[in-house]
């Protein structure tokens, strides 16, 4: 016959054995996931060159850098870390608006394109594929893009400072992916649109840019076009416009589609909640 006794011991050891098993395999999975999530968030931190945001207006040149030479690319060239053109120009192939042309530059997340003059063989310009800066580059005739925020890392931030663009026919900066895009100290001149959040991509998110200390000559259709059913915002800050007749739009509101048709045009101008900017930030010469 079993001792009561005995038995009673048993089943408590049984029952700590089972409420350690369960506390173990707590610690684990709560290990497991603070791994995810910093995987997570390290997976969207970089190392992209800081730049300094503008304090305000300073002055501005429409007159592009001289070349340092000239390099012929025949495959994108891939940046990781920082690259340093010195100011070539970089020529590459196409030169139209025909789409789905390759990039001259693909820049990965956290890179950093510095003192590139891009050429009238400018293919899709530069590729962004998460948080990045492109630093004192210049577009003498763009291509299909000047530059396209690819990435569709959350929180991704992309940077355009210093610089400039002309011969746009489109657009100079499209956005597809989700985040911020900031362009500031540029100058742009003889162009469709400044910048556009993708109206009609298959995957749509939330997205903001921010425009400050910038020079604009016309001709020029608009300086950002936002999908207002995304929650799109753009915001402005000394802007200087050389527009005689104000023929260049500040910000166009779109309904945006993930379907691939022509977006839906739905207004202009400033209204406080997607297109932020008062009269004193928009200056006309």
């Amino acid at each position: 016959m079993k001792s009561p006794t005995r038995g009673r011991l048993r089943r408590t050891f049984s029952t700590r054995r089972r409420v350690w098993t369960g506390v173990i395999a707590a610690v684990v999975l709560a290990a497991a996931a603070g791994t995810v999530a910093t995987a997570a968030t390290s997976t969207s931190s970089t190392t992209a060159a800081k730049v300094s945001a503008p304090t305000g207006p300073t002055a501005l040149s429409l007159t592009f850098p001289t070349a340092t030479g000239t390099t012929n690319l025949t495959a994108t060239k891939a940046v990781s870390g920082t690259y340093d053109g010195g100011l070539k120009r970089f020529q590459g192939w196409g030169g139209s608006q025909d789409e789905d042309q390759d990039p001259l530059f693909d820049v990965a997340n956290g890179g950093t394109l510095k003192n590139v003059i891009i050429g009238n063989k400018a293919g899709d310009g530069v590729h962004c594929e998460g948080t990045c800066t492109l630093q004192n580059v210049w577009w003498e005739d763009v291509g299909e893009d000047a530059a396209t925020q690819k990435g569709k890392i959350s929180g991704q931030v992309m940077t355009i400072d210093g610089g400039g663009a002309k011969k746009a026919d489109d657009k100079v900066f499209q956005q597809n992916g989700p985040g911020k895009m900031v362009i500031q100290n540029f100058v742009v001149q003889d162009f469709g649109k400044l910048y556009r959040s993708c109206g009609n991509c298959s995957s749509q998110y939330q997205r903001s840019v921010e425009v400050s200390n910038i020079l604009v000559a016309a001709p020029g259709k608009s300086l950002a076009g936002i999908n207002t059913n995304y929650k799109d915002t753009a915001t402005f800050k000394w802007v200087r416009l050389y527009d005689s007749s104000k023929k260049i739009s500040i910000c166009d509101k779109y309904t945006g589609n993930n379907t691939g048709k022509e977006p839906t045009k739905t207004g202009s101008g400033a209204d406080g909640t997607y297109c932020k900017y008062s009269s004193s930030d928009i200056t006309y010469k």
